[in-house]
């Protein structure tokens, strides 16, 4: 049998060593850079895999190695605060992240740390860019379905920078699909989905139950497990399940989430309410399923009043 999709992706990621370069070019902040991968290691991978032919990356003709991705082990948020001594450099080690990727999701202004500060720690999806000769922020938007003003900002270039080749440009949750072919004695198996909604958990029916009882579904699965649902700005979002608040955050981009909450609830699931224009919880307090805990709005990275809804650690059901 097979290992999952996701166990050889993680395989081929934990078999690398992947460093943060401590050094800024002119136009960008530190990104990762990654390491050499042992394509003699098959921890994790079916031991009659080739391993001449077990990834590859594709998005309509677009084709590149899995090693310009930058996948984490976890879809699991994090929050973090901050203590005495704590640099941003050692916290994103902490977490095994880039410091961009805190920078881009806390919508800092500045690398330094005050004590006391609430971080949100997101497992950040992104693809690893060089640039070419004729190259734009805009262009390279383009390529990976991703959006200018996140790329200026997690880079920390304005959109309209003008870009060197040779540099080195992470696109923040780039949308591919990932086409894993692994031969075995019957022959080569073909195994193609798309690389962020790889959830397999299926919770209890009616561990979870629709955010917003009124409006529509305006787009399917993307991001991190996530769905929009259209409603109109203040319509009251509610609890999909009973748990804790573990985040809330209210004013500034957020990594384009906006004002936001977060809630962890049994087995390890977290929920992620986004876009919101009202917040009626705080951080450690206990929710019911179905309690109100804001309205919809327009905040963030939106382009039109919705609810932002992702499920990680499990299937969204919706």
């Amino acid at each position: 049998m097979f290992a999952t999709f996701t166990d050889k992706i993680k395989a081929i990621f934990l078999a690398s060593n992947i460093d943060e370069a401590e050094s800024a070019t002119s136009q960008t902040l530190p990104l990762l850079k990654s390491g050499s991968v042992d394509d003699t290691s098959t921890d994790g991978v079916a031991s009659d895999a080739s391993s001449s032919d077990l990834l590859q990356a594709t998005s309509g003709s677009l084709r590149f190695s899995t090693q310009d991705l930058d996948i984490p082990t976890t879809d699991t948020i994090s929050v973090y605060e901050v203590k005495k001594g704590d640099t941003l450099s050692t916290v994103a080690k902490l977490f095994n992240v880039s410091k961009n990727t805190i920078v881009w999701a806390n919508d800092l202004k500045s690398q330094t740390l005050s004590v006391g500060d609430t971080l949100v720690i997101l497992p950040m999806t992104g693809i690893k860019h060089t640039v070419k000769k004729g190259d734009t922020v805009n262009s390279i938007a383009k390529k990976y379905k991703a959006d200018v003003d996140d790329i200026a900002k997690f880079n920390g270039i304005a959109s309209d920078a003008s870009l060197s080749v040779g540099d080195v440009i992470l696109v923040p949750e780039g949308e591919i699909a990932v086409t894993a072919t692994v031969t075995s004695k019957s022959g080569k198996v073909t195994i193609k989905e798309k690389l962020l909604d790889n959830y397999s958990y299926q919770a209890p029916s009616g561990f979870l139950i629709r955010p917003v009882l009124s409006g529509h579904k305006t787009q399917g699965l993307h991001g991190h497990n996530g769905i929009d649902i259209g409603a109109p700005s203040g319509t009251p979002v509610i609890a999909s399940a009973s748990g804790r608040v573990i985040l809330v955050k209210v004013g500034g981009y957020n990594g384009g989430y906006g004002n936001m909450i977060i809630l962890s609830h049994d087995g390890g699931v977290q929920t992620l309410y986004a876009h919101l224009r009202a917040v009626n919880v705080t951080s450690g307090q206990t929710v019911e399923q179905g309690q109100v805990i804001g309205q919809v709005g327009n905040t963030g990275r939106s382009t039109g009043p919705h609810l932002h809804f992702e499920v990680r650690g499990a299937k969204n059901p919706f």
